[in-house]
C-alpha cells in the first residue's frame, strides 16, 4: 500500500530519473516560480488593462497565450548546448510528428477555456465567479484519478479541501458586484461558461502529464518548451480568429487612443500580459513534467488569495476579513500537502536505501541464525 502511494504521486520518467537531484529540484523550483509570478501577476495585467478602459475579450484571450515568441530565447539557449553536446547534426525542434496533432488539440482547448474563463468573469459578480472558479482543483484532481491513476492520501485530501475552501471564502467578500442592467440570460450564460472554464483546464492539465507518459520520445525539458510552443501556437491561432469575427483589431486602436493611462502604455500592458500568461503557462507544464499535474492545480489554487491580496496593493482594494481568512485556509492547505511530500520522498528514501543495501540485511540474518547453532553443538559437545 505505502509503495502504491509513493510511486502514485508523481510520474516516473527514465529522462527524467537520469538527471541529478539538483537538476531535477532546480528544474521544479525555477517552474514552481514562473507559475507562480504569471498566476498572481497576470490577473493584474488582466485588470489594469479594463479598469483603464479596455473591454475587448478576444483580445484578451488572445493575450494569454500570444505571448509564445518568448518561448524562442529559451528554446535557443537549449539547442546551443545539445549542439556542444552532441554535435552539429543536432535539431532545433527535437518533437516527433506523431506529438505535434495532441499538442494542437490541446491548444485549441486552452484557447476555448481561455474564451470561456473571459466570457464568465464578464457576467459574473466577482463573489459567483470566485465560487465558481473554486472548483477547477477539484476536477483536476478527479481527472488526475482518471486519466494518470494519480493516487491520494488523507493529507492530499486534506489539502484539496482547504485550497478549495480557501478560494470559496473569497466569494463572501463582494456581494454587490452584479454589473448593472445585466438580464437573468447573461447571468446563466456567465455561470456556466465560468464553470465549463474550471471543467476544461481541470482536464487539460493531467491531459498533457497522460501525454508526458504515453510519448513514444523522451521527454525533455526541452521538449516540454516545444510543446508549448505548438499548444501556445495553437490557442492564439483559435482566439484571433475570434478576434476577427469580433472585428477586434479593427477596434484597438480606438481603445488605445482612449485608454486613461495613455497610448504607449496601453500596449505595453498587452505585451506585459502576453509575457507574464507565458510564464504561467510555461510554469504549468513544467511542474507537470517535473512533479504532477497535481502539484500544479495545487499552487494555482492556493496562490488565488496571494493574487487577492497583490490587489490590495496594487489597485487599493480593501483587506476583508475573509481574504484574511483564505489566505490562512491556502497557507494551511499547501502546508498540508507539501508535509506529505517530504514524508513520502522519506519513504522512497528509505525504500531506496533498503534496495541498495540487500548484503549487510543477510549478513545480519547469518549472523543471527549461526549463533543459535553455535550454542547447540557446543552443548552436544559436553554430552
Amino acid at each position: 500500500m505505502e509503495e502504491g502511494v509513493v510511486s502514485g504521486t508523481r510520474s516516473p520518467r527514465p529522462e527524467a530519473e537520469g538527471m541529478s537531484k539538483r537538476m531535477k529540484k532546480f528544474l521544479l523550483v525555477s517552474n514552481c516560480v514562473m507559475l507562480g509570478i504569471g498566476n498572481c501577476l497576470a490577473p493584474m495585467t488582466n485588470r489594469l488593462y479594463s479598469i483603464k478602459g479596455g473591454d475587448r475579450i478576444w483580445l484578451m484571450c488572445a493575450l494569454e497565450t500570444a505571448g509564445f515568441p518568448f518561448l524562442l530565447i529559451p528554446m535557443t539557449i537549449s539547442y546551443l548546448y545539445r549542439r556542444r553536446e552532441g554535435g552539429p547534426e543536432t535539431k532545433f525542434i527535437s518533437m516527433s510528428p506523431a506529438l505535434v496533432l495532441p499538442c494542437i488539440v490541446i491548444g485549441i482547448l486552452t484557447g476555448a477555456d481561455d474564451y470561456m474563463d473571459s466570457a464568465g468573469v464578464s457576467r459574473l459578480p466577482v463573489s459567483t465567479y470566485s465560487l465558481v472558479l473554486a472548483s477547477q482543483l477539484g476536477f483536476t484532481a478527479f481527472f488526475a484519478w482518471v486519466l494518470v491513476k494519480q493516487k491520494f492520501t488523507f493529507l492530499h485530501i486534506n489539502a484539496i479541501l482547504l485550497l478549495t475552501a480557501g478560494a470559496v471564502v473569497l466569494a463572501f467578500h463582494s456581494g454587490s458586484d452584479m454589473p448593472e442592467g445585466e438580464s437573468r440570460g447573461d447571468y446563466i450564460l456567465g455561470f456556466l461558461m465560468t464553470l465549463g472554464a474550471a471543467i476544461l483546464y481541470g482536464f487539460v492539465l493531467p491531459i498533457i502529464e497522460l501525454l508526458y507518459q504515453k510519448a513514444k520520445q523522451a521527454i525533455t525539458y526541452s521538449l516540454v518548451m516545444e510543446m508549448q510552443f505548438v499548444m501556445a501556437l495553437a490557442a492564439t491561432v483559435f482566439c484571433v480568429i475570434g478576434m476577427l469575427i469580433n472585428k477586434d483589431f479593427q477596434a484597438m486602436g480606438r481603445e488605445a487612443d482612449n485608454f486613461e493611462i495613455g497610448k504607449a502604455m496601453y500596449y505595453l500592458v498587452l505585451i506585459a500580459d502576453a509575457f507574464l500568461w507565458q510564464l504561467f503557462f510555461l510554469g504549468a507544464v513544467g511542474v507537470i513534467f517535473c512533479h504532477s499535474s497535481l502539484l500544479s492545480g495545487i499552487l494555482i489554487s492556493g496562490l488565488l488569495p496571494v493574487t487577492e491580496i497583490l490587489a490590495v496593493f496594487f489597485f487599493d482594494e480593501s483587506f476583508t476579513v475573509e481574504k484574511g481568512m483564505s489566505l490562512f485556509l491556502a497557507c494551511w492547505g499547501s502546508i498540508s500537502y507539501f508535509f506529505e511530500e517530504i514524508q513520502i520522498e522519506k519513504k522512497k528514501k528509505l525504500a531506496a536505501e533498503s534496495r541498495d543495501q540487500p548484503g549487510e540485511i543477510l549478513q545480519d540474518v547469518k549472523q543471527k541464525c549461526v549463533a543459535p547453532e553455535d550454542e547447540f553443538m557446543e552443548v552436544k559437545l559436553d554430552k
